[in-house]
């Protein structure tokens, strides 16, 4: 009884055990503040990742392998699988609108299967929404305007099909560059991008979208030059290709966003001559002079004795809700694969082709955040530790202000461990109170963050997150019940910790001497 009895008066009655409680909270709402900050960007990193890229990719880049549509079909005949989509990986030298030359990744996509990949029509920008950017509360974003609502479906259905409309009714090929490829597209301190291809404006007065006119100029180009290669590595040629500019797209992580262009499959197939085309004998050595059988020089022309197969680098894969665990999904790509090479020889060897994860393609980045994350938190926790000593010296100080105390309870017949316990109790009692302060602090900061970023830079003028710099339009963090009940539990133990030097001390405290203490 007199455990509860004290434990209560002390935490009630004194200022020095509530400052050690506001500093566990303030430690404890910290280390949960900036784990779910962290996580959530790792979380947003994560997710964008996988935008692209599906959950399994198989690939053999550069040359590419043959009779993908079969490996695909395979695919799509396993029950984990949801759908698979071809695609051609490779690299060009991009000729901007304003003249820069930039060496960008060029995907060749097929809109509609790469779709039920990877969920690809969210990641195109620039198409009508509802919902504004947390900072742009004057819906000043351009998508927002019904009045575009025609123009930005036309554009977004560009996108999707990698085609602009052209004069006579037909659709010729186009690109879909990431974001921040072409520096026309500015992203406004709001949130939000304002387009630089023309101004958006509602229907003409014949009730016509003039897709063309405000959308992507006549002028608003890439130009890719590209290397193709044979099916052994030799080069062929440098191609070069003007191609109208469709839609934007925007993944969330920087690097993708800078330096990836979207073209069609088939268009790009054609350009790197990765299409069906005939196999010729080489031993005839096309090209050369040779003596026909009356004498004559002539050149020897190409020996055709079959078919050589498409090519495509790449088979992105998507499983199914069942299949929870992107190695799972992996496992089963491989054994499905591992037939196919079986089956056709002249494609690569199971034991050397490619497999990977979402993971595995983008392990660089994940783990240099991952790490950092680690870091980081290690850094706060040892700061937190602080408040073990700043309990321990407020206890040991309370102790020797208490001694007489401790002499009448001990002369009543408290034991030693009572004695202890009380003081340990007192500070697992600190931990507690300062723990879920901390953890409900946290809470409101974390579910509130972007709103008190808001209130500060209105307030001082400065904002600390710009999303011109930090590239996400709102600070990515993310409340975890799991994470900030393991705080919560070591800013309780770590008062306890705190406590027990100085409960030890006020155990060995020899009675008669305490009575005697002035």
């Amino acid at each position: 009884m007199y455990h509860a009895l004290l434990t209560r008066k002390y935490l009630t009655t004194k200022i020095m055990p509530l400052l050690a409680s506001l500093a566990v909270m303030l430690c404890t709402g910290m280390v949960i503040v900036v784990w779910s900050v962290m996580g959530g960007f790792l979380r947003h990193l994560v997710d964008s990742g996988r935008s692209l890229v599906g959950d399994v990719v198989v690939d053999w880049p550069n040359v590419g392998f043959p009779h993908y549509d079969e490996l695909i079909r395979r695919l799509e005949a396993r029950p984990e699988i949801e759908a698979a989509s071809p695609a051609i990986v490779s690299y060009a030298l991009c000729v901007l609108p304003d003249g820069r030359k930039e060496m960008v990744m060029i995907r060749g996509i097929d809109g509609a299967s790469f779709e039920r990949v990877t969920g690809f029509d969210r990641a195109l920008y620039w198409k009508p929404t509802t919902e504004p950017a947390r900072r742009d509360t004057k819906r000043e974003d351009p998508r927002l305007n019904p009045q575009y609502a025609g123009v930005l479906n036309n554009v977004f259905e560009a996108g999707r099909t990698l085609t602009v409309p052209a004069p006579g009714g037909v659709r010729v090929p186009a690109v879909v560059p990431g974001i921040e490829v072409t520096g026309y597209s500015r992203r406004s301190p709001l949130g939000f991008y304002s387009t630089g291809f023309g101004r958006l404006s509602p229907p003409d007065a014949a009730g016509g979208e003039r897709w063309g006119e405000v959308f992507t100029p006549k002028d608003v180009s890439l130009t890719l030059h590209c290397v193709p290669v044979d099916s052994k590595g030799n080069i062929l040629d440098v191609v070069s290709r003007t191609f109208p500019v469709a839609n934007e797209f925007q993944t969330g992580v920087y690097e993708v966003d800078r330096k990836t262009v979207l073209v069609e499959f088939a268009e790009l197939q054609r350009l790197l001559k990765m299409d069906a085309a005939g196999a010729i004998d080489a031993a005839t050595r096309p090209g050369t002079v040779g003596v026909g059988p009356d004498g004559r020089e002539s050149f020897v022309l190409p020996n055709v004795v079959g078919v050589s197969p498409a090519r495509a680098t790449t088979v992105y894969v998507r499983g199914k809700g069942e299949v929870g665990n992107a190695e799972e999904l992996k496992a089963i790509v491989t054994e499905v694969y591992t037939k196919f090479a079986v089956d056709h020889p002249d494609a690569p060897a199971a034991g050397i082709i490619g497999i990977g994860t979402w993971r595995d393609q983008n392990r660089m980045m994940i783990a240099a955040v991952e790490k950092e994350t680690g870091l980081v938190l290690i850094l706060f926790s040892f700061i937190s530790v602080t408040a073990v000593f700043l309990v321990l010296a407020i206890f040991w100080s309370m102790v020797a202000e208490k001694t007489k105390d401790i002499g009448i309870l001990r002369a009543l017949g408290a034991s030693r461990s009572g004695v202890a316990w009380l003081w340990i109790r007192y500070g697992l009692a600190i931990g507690v109170v300062g723990a879920l302060g901390g953890g409900t602090l946290a809470y409101f900061v974390v579910t509130n963050i972007n709103e008190i970023h808001e209130w500060i830079g209105q307030t001082t003028g400065t904002f600390v997150w710009d999303p011109r710099v930090y590239y996400f339009s709102e600070i990515p963090a993310r409340f975890k019940w799991f994470d900030a009940s393991i705080v919560v539990v070591a800013g309780v133990l770590s008062s306890g910790i705190g406590a027990f030097v100085p409960a030890l001390r006020a155990a060995r405290l020899d009675p008669v001497r305490a009575l005697r203490f002035e």
